[in-house]
């Protein structure tokens, strides 16, 4: 059943005018109210927000007509300020500068449209209180890199301008003079041919899903240079290209959104759990023993976990190291595929 309006809406009303007769209902509110995109119309109208002539409409190709008063309950603008949680942080290390954190999957790291509470951000302003203000910006404070939502690993977050200026320009060399260094452990489906390899293939927003990326040729609009190394750790199920899937560790020399995750899958090797990329590879899970089946059917996110973090500090000069172990779910996970040797 569709939500109605509610306390936190605001009832916007409309009169369809003689030259905006035939028009899709979408396209005129995006036009004629101006506060959202056509797709945030399209779903507000999906929701069941939109009314013409008292009629909710849930269509949003109707064509509207002249004279008809549509109704819109509307969002309050959210603020745009993050607000300082009590949530609870794994820190890894922690100084005058900076703090290192080991994100759990399931977190985002900074607001955005439909996460303005819960994120990192809101966690560390908290944990950090006043020593963040103004670094990096009201939005992302003291955020020099990210990791996606359902990523588990580590993360650094400057606490000071001269960290901020420091640690940005390291990740911003993406290592090639720095001791800057990433690493992650991804669990593909399949085997990748040979031990190591590198991916280097262009990325940019797909033009069917604004919300994924794609691989695409590097004169592409919005293309941009993306290289990933991997090395194999294990394969499961055999020890050859027969294998079930493989255990792999994935160094950065680009930091591009979801960059692992599409460069894996554009090797035909997705990521176990990832929907957004490797969903056709769910009949797989049907070839699995019971115990390996479910472990994959309960396991709710990407097997991608940032478990290397090295860099400069950024004021005393230091080479700084972290490893994080597998969090308990992957951890499981790895242990149900092992039951495939």
């Amino acid at each position: 059943m569709a939500d109605g309006p509610s306390a936190d809406r605001v009832d916007v009303e409309l009169m369809v005018e003689a030259g905006d007769t035939g028009e899709r209902l979408d396209a005129w509110l995006a036009r004629r109210a101006a506060t959202f995109s056509r797709n945030r119309y399209k779903d507000l109208i999906k929701q069941g927000q939109v009314q013409v002539g008292g009629r909710t409409i849930m269509e949003p190709k109707y064509r509207v007509n002249e004279g008809e008063t549509v109704t819109l309950s509307e969002p309050e603008p959210e603020d745009a300020t993050p607000q300082a949680e009590d949530i609870p942080l794994n820190v890894v290390y922690e100084d005058d500068d900076l703090i290192v954190i080991d994100k759990p999957a399931g977190m985002v790291v900074h607001p955005a449209a439909g996460n303005w509470t819960g994120t990192l951000v809101n966690a560390l302003l908290h944990h950090c209180g006043d020593s963040l203000s103004g670094i990096g910006g009201v939005r992302r404070p003291g955020i020099v890199h990210r990791i996606d939502k359902d990523t588990s690993g580590l993360l650094v977050v400057a606490k000071s301008d001269v960290a901020h200026q420091g640690l940005s320009a390291q990740f911003a060399d993406h290592g090639r003079t720095t001791a800057l260094e990433r690493a992650y452990s991804a669990l593909v489906w399949g085997a990748p041919p040979g031990l190591r390899g590198t991916v280097d293939a262009a990325l940019a927003r797909s033009i069917n899903n604004r919300l994924k990326i794609a691989v695409v040729k590097p004169e592409s609009r919005g293309a941009r240079h993306a290289v990933t190394h991997w090395q194999l750790q294990h394969r499961y199920g055999a020890q050859n290209a027969d294998a079930m899937a493989s255990l792999i560790e994935c160094r950065l020399e680009t930091g591009r959104t979801h960059q692992i995750r599409v460069h894996m899958a554009h090797l035909g090797f997705p990521l176990v759990g990832d929907v957004d990329y490797g969903a056709h590879f769910r009949t797989k899970v049907n070839r699995l023993p019971e115990e390996a089946r479910e472990k994959v059917d309960g396991f709710r996110r990407q097997a991608l976990h940032a478990g290397l973090l090295a860099f400069e500090h950024p004021v005393n000069g230091e080479v700084m190291r972290f490893e994080s172990p597998l969090p308990a779910d992957f951890a499981e996970l790895i242990e149900a595929f092992e039951l495939l040797d």
